[in-house]
Parts: C-alpha cells; structure tokens; sequence
C-alpha cells in the first residue's frame, strides 16, 4: 500500500441545526393545527392538500436525514499491479461524441485497457476503435440494454477493477490515479464520482457571467446528498463516472438486468450483499448535458420508472440485507419521483378554489398566517442551508414545475411496469416541443384564467372571502409566474443555433493575415470555431482566410481559418479588436484540440466559476457558517503575454489583472513549470499598452491537463501602475 483512506465525515454546523430544530418544532406545530381547519364541505378537497403538506413534511425530513452529515474523502495513491478495464457503452451516439470519450478515456494516467461496446453494431464504430487504438466488441442481440451490454464486456475481459463512463462522458486524465486507491480495501465493491458538464448552456444550466455563478439542476444531489448518503454507506452507482470490482459483480452475478436502470438496481444488490460503497465528491469527468427539455424530461422519465422497476423487484423498506439507515436512503431517492403528483395538486389548488369557491381548509386569515408563514418560509430557508448553498430554492422551483408531470408519469410504473413513454420522432419539432411543455402551458393558462373567474364570481356572488380570494389569487399568479420562466427558459434555449459547445477557455495565439502578423488571445472556442481578441489592421475582412498558431500543454498548435464576424475597437478606431471565425486543423491537431478541452475543468478554473452561492446563515454568521470559496480569478480580464527567462527561452503565457477583490494581484497561467523566485521579463499584447517588467513568481499550483499540465502562478514585483495598465488594456475583454 501507498497511503491509507482519508474519510471524514462533516456534521451540520451549529446554527444551521438550531434552525432545522425550529423547522421540525414548526412543522409539527402547523400540520397539527391544520387538522382542525378542513371543510366539512370539500372533505375530499381538503384531505387531498393536506396529503400534499404531510408528504412535503415528510420528504424535508428525510433530506435532513440525508443532508445532516457529508462525507469527504481522499484516496492513496494506487499500488502497481491493479488490471483495469475501462467500459465505454455506446448504442447510438455519434462518431464525433464517442471519440472525444475514448481519447479522453485512453489517455487517463495508470496502465488500463479501453473497450468500446457497441450494441448499435455499426461500421462506424469498429473503424474508430481501429483508428484510436482501443478493444472493439459488440454482440448478435440487445438483450438486457446497458446492463446486457456491460455483462457481455464482463465476460470477454479480465480486469479487477471495471471503470464505466457513458460515451458522452470524458474523463479527466487522473480519473484512475485519484479513485483507485480505494481499493486497497477488500470490502469496497464501487466509487462514483460526480456527473459534471461542460456545456454551461445546457438546458439544466443557468448562468450568469458577471457573477461567475453556473447553477445545474444536479448540483444538489451530486455536491450534497451524495455525499450524506455516502455518510450511511448508501451512495449508489449512477451507472458513468465510475469503477466497480469484478468480483464484486461476480457475487451478485454481474450488473444488475430486468429494470431500466441498472445503477440504483446493481447498487441495492452490492448493498445488500454487505459491500461498501465510497463517494469520491471531485469532480473527474465532464459529459454532454441534455440540450433542450425534450431530453431533459425523456431522461427523467427514465430514471423514474427505473427506480419504480427496482422498488418492485428488490423491495427498499423490507429488503433484509440492507440496514435501516439504507433504507431510508434509497426510500428518498424514490419518494422525489411522487414529488410530481404532490405539485400537481399545489399547481391546480388555487384553480379549484378560484373556479368553485370552495376552500380546502377554514381558519380565520390571521390564525392562517400565524402558521402558515413561519412554517413555509423556515420550510425554504432550511432547504437552503442544508444544501451549503448548491439550492437554489429560485431555480429548483422552476426545474420542479418543468418536471412535475414527467415525474407523476414515471411513478405509474410501479403499478404497470410495462409501460412506456414514447416520442413519435417523425413528428416536427414543433409538435414535439409542445408536447413536452404542454404541462407548462396547463398551468400558466389554467392559473390566469382563474384569476379573473375567480374575481368575478366574488363580484357577482361572494363565493369567496375577500381574503381568501387575494390569497388564492396570489397562490395562482406564482404559479403562472413559475411556469412562464420555465416556458422562456425553454424557448430560449430551443433558440440557440450553435451545434458545438463553445469553451471560454483563453489561451495566447498568434494570428497571421498573410505578412501580418498579430499576437493576442483566442477563447469561445471549440473544434470547428474561435474567438480571437488582438489588435488587427483595418484592411482585414469578413471572409479574409489566416493561419495561426496556439500554444496547449503539449506544445504549439497550429491551425487554419476565416473570419466570420469582425470586433471593432473603441469608439469605431482604425484597427479592429478582434474576430470570430471558423477553424480547420490537421487530424492530428484535430485531436489535440479535442483531448484539451474535453475532460478539463479549465473553463471552471480560469473563470472563476463556482456551482454554489452564499446562504442566509452563511452571510449573517460567517464565522460559524462557511460561506463559497471565490476563486481569486473572479472577475479576472485575461492577455497574452511572453516571458523570457534568465536562460532567453520565450514562453507563451496568459496574465490576469482583476479589476474587483484581487486587483492587488497578477496571475500568471503557464504550460511549462517555471522557476520559482526567479526574475522573469513579461511583455504582455494588449493593444498599444505593453508592460515590460522584472518579476517573481511566488507559488504555483500544477493543474494536470492531457497532453501535459497547466501552471498557475502568484506574480509579485509588478508596481500598482503596471497592474492597473494591464487590467485597462484595450482590447482585453472579460471571460465570461
């Protein structure tokens, strides 16, 4: 062995507890209270709300459950000796996707084998495997899907350790080095890691530049709860991201078939069967989040009649192999998807009301305020803290409204577990989008018809109190407000043209329009296009072709183009900022590219990014209540520069001078380890301004990319007037 485990788990800070204390005191409080408020008029009615308030009760106490301690972990690093298959399961996703995952796969650090499955059985495929090097199967039928798929790479492999990643999943290069220490321990049978994306403009993001805030609907369950329920031994497989041991799967004879989702299936059984399971909370593989609705609510259907197949099959509150704490772990995992009928009834609620005058509870308004508002606003609050701040109750009810519907669809397989939800694909676009917004448009349109009805019916016969009917009123128009954000949201992103995810990842580069050459920075990039920001003569044109050069980890890149779209600069002068165009490499540098920006949190380290936000307790007591870690790249503008070293060597760097918090420092990203206290010249190619200067570097931290490493250093020596040049300096722009 190399080192032993680093586990510890962190309990809820003290005030947050007090507060989840005074929730719980709360609940009970107004739920009791509220059983002597129905009306006898509507007992149906009546009985159906407070259902929903008892089961919203309910699902909050098992998240605190969950959420009330987090796991944290490190592994040592792996012993030799250790034979790993890595499976990439593929059916019918495109050449192009696969390939980023098998590069990313094939280059991961620690000897390993990479197999590509693929039960689409196409040409194509056998012909990429071939070109890429790696293991090709495939099989006569589809019996089992994924899991039929896995089970037959099982048989024609003979790893000890089995890692999976979905084919639109790259792993980052030290995906191996950092999770198989784990298992040194023999009673260890998987390790999931987190699914992260690197389309920030997916479906499931909202993100917001100035702030460097990237909100995702999964950040909740993969930065929280998977990490509580790691605390009990329950963190289940997700079915990518991670590494499970053949003999484990031996034992409960292979991953888990007869359910759609064979992940939470094949772990109740490795739980059950007395195995640990280790939730490593880093991020180690970017994948290709859903792009529009229609995915995002296929995909979820999925999951949910898969969680009611394995319910039915292996039972959760009376499977006998798995403790109590289990138990209730895996129940939360599978109460969220009855979460859609419990807004159902909160969505339509205050229609009925508004429509029939008939109340669902009787309590004068201030008796109903006093209990009323306490309980739901420490209800919110609470959610908030115990979330360390990944919620975000704004959002969260938005993806509730966008996905009520195919959650209550989904729990109707525990009752036929045949069933299936179906997109007839010959139908246009159109039709097919409003298929799966029209919930959405259910609610909006039922809720703001209600309103004037609602109104007119107190007019003419009173049916309502006044109070009653403001409130009812007020309950309808959220609604409707809910529901129109997730329509734009929807449309918004259904707008978006771009096929390829364009990273802001800047970089130095050097363009060249024939003799003219220009130095600068190029970011909003991807395979097919660029973003380059330098100073570039008035004669260049929209459709003018120019070669160029950038510098990645593993060295200088070079490439071919044409301008798309021209940037002028500052008050419409005789030189241009900057250009947006396509980009054509050779294949081999087509690689590159491709192994450079997918499996790379780059875009999150030199933006700044960050998926969690301040919580109230955070910013009333942040010295008992830790708050988000800015990243000192916040708000940081970025230019290339060159650094020319005692020895002569001239190096390619990127500089940053923040203009907020940090500006009393400059950062300096190299892909060469330079020097440490060592002086260093630094020219920088911003425009006309240009800073030449001696300097020391103070610290680095190594970023390990593929194909080589990213250097990041503390620059000190540099006078405030050169920083302040530097974070003025025209064309630079902003990275966000």
């Amino acid at each position: 062995m190399t080192g032993e485990v680093t586990s510890k788990w962190i309990t809820l800070e003290m005030p947050r507890r007090v507060l989840v204390y005074g929730f719980v005191g709360v609940g009970v409080w107004y739920l009791t209270w509220r059983l002597s408020t129905f009306n006898p008029q509507a007992p149906f009615f009546s009985a159906l709300i407070y259902a929903a308030e008892v089961f919203g009760f309910g699902t909050a106490l098992l998240h605190t459950f969950m959420c009330w301690r987090l796991s944290e972990r490190r592994a040592p690093t792996p012993r030799t000796g250790i034979f790993v298959d890595v499976f990439i399961p593929t059916y019918s996703e495109s050449v192009e996707l696969v390939r980023k995952t098998l590069l990313a796969a094939m280059a991961m650090d620690y000897p390993h084998t990479t197999w590509l499955l693929d039960d689409g059985r196409r040409p194509a495929m056998r012909e990429l495997a071939t070109e890429l090097g790696c293991r090709y199967l495939t099989r006569a039928d589809n019996a089992h899907a994924k899991a039929g798929n896995l089970n037959h790479a099982l048989a024609h492999s003979v790893g000890d350790v089995i890692a999976v990643f979905d084919a639109d999943h790259a792993p980052r290069r030290d995906f191996l080095m950092k999770t198989l220490g784990y298992f040194d321990d023999a009673a260890v049978a998987f390790v999931q890691t987190p699914q992260d994306y690197y389309n920030l403009d997916s479906f499931q993001h909202r993100t917001s530049g100035a702030s460097g805030k990237i909100w995702t609907e999964q950040a909740l369950f993969f930065r929280i709860i998977q990490r509580g329920k790691d605390c009990w031994n329950a963190a289940f497989f997700c079915g990518s991201c991670a590494l499970v041991r053949r003999s484990a799967l031996a034992r409960i004879g292979g991953f888990a078939t007869g359910t759609i989702t064979e992940d939470l299936h094949t772990s109740i059984r490795l739980h059950a069967a007395g195995y640990q399971s280790v939730y490593h909370a880093e991020p180690l593989a970017f994948g290709l989040a859903p792009e529009s609705i229609e995915p995002f609510i296929t995909q979820r259907i999925r999951w949910g009649q898969g969680a009611m197949h394995v319910w039915r099959t292996e039972g959760i509150l009376s499977n006998r192999g798995l403790s109590w704490a289990q138990r209730l772990n895996y129940l939360a995992s599978v109460l969220t998807y009855f979460d859609g009928w419990q807004r159902m009834v909160f969505y339509f609620a205050p229609v009925a009301v508004l429509l029939t005058g008939r109340l669902p509870l009787l309590a004068d308004m201030p008796a109903f305020l006093l209990h009323f508002l306490p309980y739901y606003l420490l209800t919110f609050w609470c959610f908030e803290e115990l979330g360390r701040g990944y919620g975000g109750t704004l959002y969260i009810e938005q993806y509730n409204m966008a996905r009520f519907a195919a959650f209550a669809w989904a729990t109707l397989a525990w009752i036929f577990p045949t069933m299936r939800f179906r997109v007839t694909r010959k139908a246009s676009r159109a039709r097919r989008l409003l298929r799966f917004t029209a919930p959405q448009w259910l609610v909006v349109s039922s809720n703001l018809i209600a309103i004037p009805a609602g109104a007119a019916l107190w007019w003419q016969a009173r049916a309502l109190p006044l109070a009653s009917l403001l409130a009812n009123t007020f309950w309808a128009g959220i609604n409707a407000g809910v529901g129109t954000a997730v329509l734009r949201h929807t449309f918004s992103v259904q707008r978006r043209k771009r096929m390829r995810y364009r990273f802001p990842v800047p970089l130095p580069a050097k363009v060249h329009f024939g003799a003219f050459v220009v130095r600068g920075t190029i970011d909003d990039w991807s395979e097919a296009g660029l973003r380059f920001c330098g100073r570039l003569p008035a004669s260049v044109e929209v459709d003018s072709g120019f070669t160029g050069k950038i510098t990645l980890p593993d060295g200088p890149l070079r490439f071919a183009g044409t301008v798309r779209n021209l940037t002028h600069g500052p008050g419409q002068q005789e030189w241009l900022a900057g250009f947006g165009g396509e980009l054509s490499a050779s294949p081999d540098d087509q690689l590159r590219i491709e192994r450079y920006l997918f499996g790379s949190d780059m875009q999150w380290l030199i933006n700044g990014y960050t998926d969690q936000t301040a919580t109230p307790l955070s910013l009333l007591l942040p010295a008992q209540v830790p708050g988000p870690h800015r990243s000192a790249f916040h708000e940081a503008r970025w230019t290339a520069a060159e650094i020319e070293g005692r020895d002569g060597r001239r190096l390619q760097v990127l500089l940053s001078a923040s203009l907020g918090r940090f500006r009393q420092n400059l950062w300096l990203v190299s892909f060469t380890r330079l020097s440490e206290r060592r002086p260093l010249r630094l020219t920088s190619f911003g425009g006309e301004a240009a800073a030449l200067q001696t300097v020391q570097l103070q610290r680095a931290d190594a970023r390990h990319q593929l194909g080589g490493a990213t250097f990041v250093y503390c620059v000190s020596g540099v006078p405030r007037h050169i920083i302040d040049q530097l974070a003025s300096v025209e064309p630079q722009r902003e990275v966000a």
